[in-house]
């Protein structure tokens, strides 16, 4: 991608959160056939008819042609032959056309009713995305992130790393509630006129960087922080597993804010010279019209539901409704606004959820890992393992296929080790949002390399050194705490 010219950059938080998950709605490419994509697309029909009408030993009809299905996704997500929602209705196609009791091609008996995979599309957890969504999408319209950014950022400035920090901080809480990739453009939107200001050099760089690295680290921290969490949630109450809001971030938000904080004190020490001089407008004001007020109380009070869960019992996917609901009602959102929000996020999301349905409801999963002797890996060193697969893939494939595709598959591990579902689950989604070398790891990484401050040389410096520190926390430390507040 090109980077664009130096200078003032203008970036509408709103527009930016319909932004897909690669960096090409950034930058306007032209539409090439690359051999990649060619070889995504063939491979994956030669993968769908192939074993349509070959079998495979230990697997049954469905099994073999889920097999198929998989693979073809596997091939679709990471050569992005097809837009990813793209592949994930596929899937959810497939799987009613060649698995189901609905299927063109019998399968025999106890073939999993079509609705199963009809409905990942209503699955509660596409409903709790969808009320995050609507808060997020309602942030941007009434300002509301610009102005808490604005009042927060004050009590950090005076000392350039202090207003690091915070800038940091303030774009990680943002993000556990938020599209991170709204969040990164509304931090942008904030900040670009600092950036410009400063010399060419590290310190330009360190604040540019320390926005998309907040982002994705503040994602990880809530279900509806990002996609990944969503399709982990997805998975485990398909399993039967139920995982509350406030358990989430019991598990996530203490390693959230440890890696954060090891994450400013390297780009800090990196980049940001203890003399440099920052001048950040905190004028932003809070709009107090009637709309903007409705939608603050109910804002508030859907994420204070979120959090006390198992004090009132009421499903966090319920309560997902709530602003959809009350919003639309009350006329505070539109319409438009509804069609504005990242449907090709949700549909992605669904098409996990039935790619891990499909999965395990064929016995694929078993299939696939009976062949490694994985009661003999030692818990701690499987949990690494899959922590840093997520890690690795997710760099060069987008987080939400790489979560679609290692979730289920890392479940399937459950029955077979002593480490629980929705440790593997959260481990592998956590893993995943690790993810931040690249400008095509993630759509923060993307805006901030779009904005020309960003070399991908320093991207990937901090990257790795983010990533390895996460997945170690995540491997061999946060697990320890999770038992012990109850959260496995």
């Amino acid at each position: 991608m090109a980077r664009r010219s130096k200078g003032a950059v203008s970036i509408n938080p709103r527009s930016a959160q319909n932004m897909s998950t690669r960096p090409a709605a950034i930058a306007k490419k032209k539409q090439t056939i690359s051999p990649v994509k060619v070889f995504g697309a063939v491979g994956a029909l030669a993968c769908i008819v192939t074993f349509l009408f070959v079998q495979l030993p230990g697997l049954d009809v469905a099994g073999t042609r889920m097999f198929g299905i998989f693979l073809a996704a596997i091939l679709l997500w990471v050569t992005e032959a097809v837009p990813l929602a793209g592949t994930a209705v596929l899937v959810i196609f497939l799987e009613v056309l060649f698995i189901s009791d609905h299927a063109l091609l019998s399968v025999g008996e106890g073939a999993p009713a079509y609705t199963k995979f009809f409905g990942a599309l209503a699955n509660p957890v596409i409903v709790l995305f969808l009320g995050g969504f609507m808060v997020a999408d309602g942030a941007a319209k009434y300002k509301l992130d610009r102005a808490l950014s604005a009042v927060l950022l004050k009590p950090f400035m005076g000392k350039p790393r202090l207003t690091v920090m915070g800038v940091m901080l303030i774009t990680a809480i943002m993000s556990m509630f938020m599209s991170n990739t709204a969040t990164t453009a509304t931090m942008f939107a904030v900040m670009m006129p600092v950036i410009l200001a400063l010399p060419e050099g590290k310190a330009r760089t360190g604040i540019a960087l320390s926005i998309p690295v907040a982002a994705n680290v503040g994602g990880m921290g809530t279900p509806v922080g990002t996609p990944p969490n969503a399709i982990a949630l997805g998975a485990l109450e398909n399993a039967g597993v139920k995982v509350t809001f406030l358990q989430w971030m019991l598990a996530a938000v203490p390693l959230m804010l440890v890696l954060l904080a090891l994450s400013w004190a390297f780009i800090a020490w990196r980049y940001i010279p203890t003399d440099a001089a920052f001048d950040i407008d905190t004028s932003a004001r809070f709009e107090k019209s009637r709309s903007a007020i409705i939608f603050y109380s109910v804002a508030g009070a859907t994420i204070l539901l979120w959090m006390t869960e198992s004090l009132h019992h009421i499903s966090a996917n319920v309560v997902g409704f709530l602003p959809v609901v009350v919003l639309l009602m009350t006329k505070v959102m539109s319409g438009d606004d509804l069609r504005a929000l990242d449907w090709p996020v949700l549909w992605l999301v669904a098409g996990g959820i039935a790619l891990g349905s499909g999965v395990a409801a064929t016995g694929l999963d078993k299939w696939m890992l009976g062949s490694i002797q994985w009661a003999s890996i030692p818990g701690i060193l499987l949990i690494f393992v899959l922590a840093l697969v997520g890690w690795v893939t997710s760099n060069v494939i987008s987080h939400s296929a790489s979560a679609n595709l290692l979730i289920p598959m890392g479940m399937g591990l459950a029955t077979t080790v002593s480490t629980s579902a929705a440790e593997i689950a959260i481990v592998i989604a956590l893993g995943c949002s690790l993810g931040m070398c690249l400008p095509i790891s993630t759509p923060p990484n993307a805006i901030a390399y779009s904005t020309g401050t960003t070399p991908t040389r320093e991207m990937a410096i901090v990257g790795i050194v983010v990533g390895i520190i996460g997945i170690i926390l995540l491997a061999f430390v946060a697990p320890l705490t999770w038992g012990f507040i109850g959260v496995m």
